[in-house]
Formats: structure tokens, sequence, C-alpha cells
């Protein structure tokens, strides 16, 4: 089982990344993509990836970030496309939900890191809160260019449209929150050769582990479980497709 969003460079995780690579074995979780914010995260996650074979990451300025940053932090990332492991852009994108950086920034931000997709023929991982219409007018100047809704929460009319447009959809823990029926239809909704696994960690620890403030990668097994029911599948056959999803559009070798 393959973990294709989670933050390794957060001290909550990375000050215990022997902990957490031990019970992620322990649930069937064994591989990881770790996701860069910013320059310096991108930085540290092309590192870490570089070292350890089970680890992959993408490079990027999340949106929230993108008025923290200077104006050449995409310029700044492309250096470290072609290091070990480095397998896409992200995360990127739009996020309406939060006030943290003007709306304009964001689509420049977001747009600036397709471009470099682009044209080093990479997919991207795309944030999306609040923002599915702005976020899909952008990406289609970039036809070519393959993304993965990470942590999904839309609709299932939201869903319908990435799906129709040829998009990855990646579901978290909120897939498994008692209250989100409407999250769970949303998955139902998405073909299951268009789906991915996360836990978007330390972030949105899932049922039945919720208490727990830190959010790990093994607990993309309880994510797994919920999505499979929701299908109407076993967890096994869930993993092995969410599984060859993760490595195709990763390209994960």
């Amino acid at each position: 089982m393959i973990d294709t969003h989670c933050h390794l460079t957060d001290p909550r995780l990375g000050n215990q990344l022997a902990r957490v690579f031990d019970l992620a074995k322990q649930l069937n979780v064994t591989g990881f993509v770790t996701i860069g914010t910013g320059p310096d995260d991108s930085r540290a996650c092309a590192n870490l990836a570089g070292k350890l074979e089970n680890v992959w990451c993408a490079v990027g300025v999340h949106p929230n970030y993108c008025d923290e940053v200077a104006d050449d932090a995409v310029a700044q990332i492309e250096p470290l496309i072609g290091m070990t492991r480095v397998v896409a852009v992200g995360e990127c994108g739009l996020d309406y939900h939060y006030d943290r950086a003007p709306k304009a920034r964001q689509r420049q931000f977001f747009i600036d890191q397709l471009e470099l997709a682009k044209k080093h023929k990479l997919p991207v991982v795309v944030h999306c809160r609040e923002a599915v219409d702005d976020a899909l007018a952008i990406l289609r100047d970039f036809p070519s260019v393959a993304c993965d809704f990470h942590c999904f929460t839309g609709t299932a009319q939201e869903a319908n449209r990435l799906a129709v447009a040829g998009y990855m959809i990646g579901y978290t823990g909120a897939v498994t929150f008692k209250k989100n029926d409407e999250l769970r239809e949303a998955c139902r909704a998405t073909p299951l050769e268009q789906l991915l696994i996360e836990t978007d960690a330390p972030y949105l620890t899932p049922e039945p582990m919720r208490k727990e403030k830190v959010n790990q990668p093994a607990y993309t097994a309880y994510v797994a479980n919920v999505v499979a029911e929701v299908h109407g599948i076993s967890v096994e056959k869930l993993d092995q497709i969410t599984t060859a999803n993760a490595r195709r559009f990763f390209g994960m070798k």
C-alpha cells in the first residue's frame, strides 16, 4: 500500500521517522510520497527521498504559503527536478477556504508550477479547496499535464467533473469521518482507475484513530478500509488497484 501524500519533513513525523516506518510496515503501508510546500521544504523532501528506497517526493509551493515566499520561488524549485525520486510538482493549486494569500497570486503560482511540470513532463499534485471552477479553467491550458486532486473534499458532482477531465482524485482520512456521507458519495462516484489513497499526515487523522493529534502514514490502511467498503470490494483488491494507480501516475520505478 502506498501513502500518496504525506509530509515526512514535518517535525511531528520527521523527528520520529524510524517509528513512522515501523508502524507503517505493521499495517502494510510500504511506500510514501512526501510533499513539498515551499522551496526549503521541497529541498528537504528531495534530500530525504534520495536516501530511502521506499520514499518518493513532489516539489512545489503550497497556495496557502505562496505569499510567504519570494517571487522566484518556483524558479528555486526547478533545480530539484531531476534529483533521485522526485516524481511530481506540488503541492500547488488554489485554496479559497482560507484567506492566507491573494487569489491572483495563488493563480499565478499555480500557472507557473503547471508550466514547470509541462516543461519537465511531470505530473502535478493539486491542492484545491473551494476552487474547482477556477482550477479547471486554468488546467484547460495544460491538457498534457496529469494531475492528482489530493485530499478531495468536494461533492459527487465535482468528483465526476474531475474524473471526466481525466484527473486522479486522492482521498484522505476525511472520507472516514462519521458525518461525511457526502464525501463517501463522491468517493463512490470516482472511478477505481482514477482513485488514490493518502493520509496528508500529520493532518486529518482517520477514524478510528481520530483522537490522535498526529496522523501517521500507516493510517492509510484505515482510509483504504472505508474506500474499499464504499466501492464494495475487498481491501486487498483496493490495495492492488490504488498501488498500480500510484505507480502509473507518479512513474514510480
